[in-house]
């Protein structure tokens, strides 16, 4: 305590004479400091040291102790310049950040593209990640086009035209269908797309540079027509699809148009982008077959991601093609990222393999069933007007139709106030939507909290309504 209070009385004096003096003014040597202290040269040592860590002070080699030249207040960086060097920012940026923010606390999701942290088989994952993380081989480098039995895996799920040298495995499905955009067109092309589409596809094509152009979907999926119409208006060779619980809509492509679709895009020489992210997510009878199982002469590409039916961190996909279009989707994917993780690959190949997959898929349907018929019972009981006519028999989403004149974007605004997070339609649209829709997820909260969700979401909108 006395040596603390030493220090402070020299503090205080070297202070005092600091305020007094002009910068570059010499300070009293430690010896004269000791002795009018009757401090130790340490303790004069240590106020000496705190002065300079503070830029009252500066020590000078050979010479002694001078009084600092004030600093310079520090510049704020400046940063604008980027802004010329950037030029516009990439379409759909801001509506990928809305769709993965997560919700604040308190807040019912509605919104969402991956299971409750409930619905994750966090056990079984975590435990064959751990089992592949002591393995040595799993660390290794392997083949850049990713793990043959884990390809063989997808290449079954796809059905019996695809083998396990056509797939590719991805970390994730986004970084497939991107790296898919890039390989299979250039800049200025054209990609034709159902209307409305997956968000995050119209991100990846605008960001790859290319023009897209909407085909009219309905309950039964793209209309074969209008889909062979603008292959032939526009020259298009690509056109991408969910054929199995679109995402927004929830629809399936109807058994009828199947063959039509396959036909359009086989007559227009073009390829065939099938996302098939919700294979797993059936809750209603049995999922039809990919349309990449009776594709014969290469036009399909096929993607398949267990991102959405297990959990958001397990950043696995394929993708796969044959012949030449194989060849630069395997090429556009080790360009991009060398390889996925080893450990994550064994883990999940281990996982998919096992009993665990087969139950958390029995349990996932269950589940998602109880969590889709709360949310449609609560809307039948607080909004009978945006329940759907039409119920996907899988999937996580259902499409609402808004009444005509509703603003969705501030309707989606106002329900972030009343606390229940819904995400408008109209980004998931690629020129003007037809009408006002909502798309409501109800794989995000559980059955408990649909009606208070709705309850939250019909205050919204009658307030809405009041005010218009």
């Amino acid at each position: 305590m006395e040596n603390d209070s030493a220090t402070s009385r020299v503090i205080d004096h070297l202070r005092g004479l600091v305020a007094a003096a002009d910068p570059g003014t010499r300070l009293p040597p430690v010896r004269e400091l000791t002795a009018r202290h009757r401090a130790s040269p340490v303790t004069v040592a240590e106020a000496v040291r705190q002065l300079v860590a503070q830029g009252l002070i500066e020590t000078r080699p050979g010479k002694g102790t001078f009084v600092a030249a004030p600093r310079a207040e520090p510049r704020a960086p400046d940063l604008s310049w980027q802004t010329v060097a950037l030029g516009a920012r990439r379409a759909g940026e801001d509506e990928m950040q809305a769709l993965l923010a997560l919700p604040p606390p308190g807040a019912i999701p509605l919104s969402g593209g991956y299971l409750d942290p409930e619905l994750q088989p966090v056990a079984a994952l975590g435990a064959a990640l751990a089992r592949a993380a002591r393995q040595p081989a799993a660390w290794l480098r392997g083949p850049a086009e990713g793990r043959a039995d884990l390809r063989a895996w997808f290449a079954r799920e796809a059905g019996a035209r695809l083998r396990a040298d056509d797939m590719v495995i991805c970390p994730g499905g986004q970084a497939a269908l991107s790296s898919a955009l890039r390989a299979l067109a250039a800049p200025g092309d054209t990609l034709l797309v159902e209307s409305p589409t997956y968000l995050g596809a119209l991100a990846a094509a605008r960001a790859a540079g290319l023009r897209v152009v909407p085909v009219p979907a309905d309950a039964e999926g793209v209309l074969p027509d209008q889909l062979a119409a603008a292959f032939a208006r526009t020259g298009a060779r690509l056109f991408y699809c969910q054929p199995l619980y679109a995402n927004p809509t929830g629809a399936t492509l109807a058994g009828h148009r199947r063959a039509e679709v396959t036909e359009a895009v086989r007559d227009a020489r073009a390829f065939l982008i099938e996302d098939d992210y919700a294979r797993d997510l059936t809750i209603d009878g049995e999922a039809p077959p990919p349309l990449a199982a009776d594709d014969r002469d290469g036009h399909v590409i096929y993607l398949r991601s267990l991102t959405k039916s297990a959990a958001p961190g397990l950043r696995i996909a394929a993708i796969g093609a044959r012949g030449p279009a194989g060849a630069r989707l395997r090429a556009g994917r080790l360009l991009d990222d060398f390889f996925v993780a080893g450990p994550l690959q064994q883990a999940t190949l281990e996982f998919v393999t096992a009993p665990a997959w087969s139950r958390h898929r029995r349990g996932l349907r269950a589940a998602l069933r109880a969590r889709r018929e709360a949310l449609l019972t609560a809307l039948r009981r607080h909004l009978p007007e945006l329940a759907p006519p039409a119920i996907p028999r899988g999937g996580l989403h259902l499409w609402a139709r808004l009444p005509d004149s509703t603003d969705d974007v501030a309707l989606a605004a106002a329900a972030a106030t009343e606390g229940v997070i819904v995400f408008p339609g109209r980004p998931w649209y690629a020129a003007e939507p037809p009408a006002p829709h909502l798309r409501l997820t109800y794989a995000a909260a559980p059955p408990d909290l649909m009606d208070d969700a709705v309850r939250r979401l019909s205050r919204a909108l009658r307030a809405g309504t009041t005010h218009a």
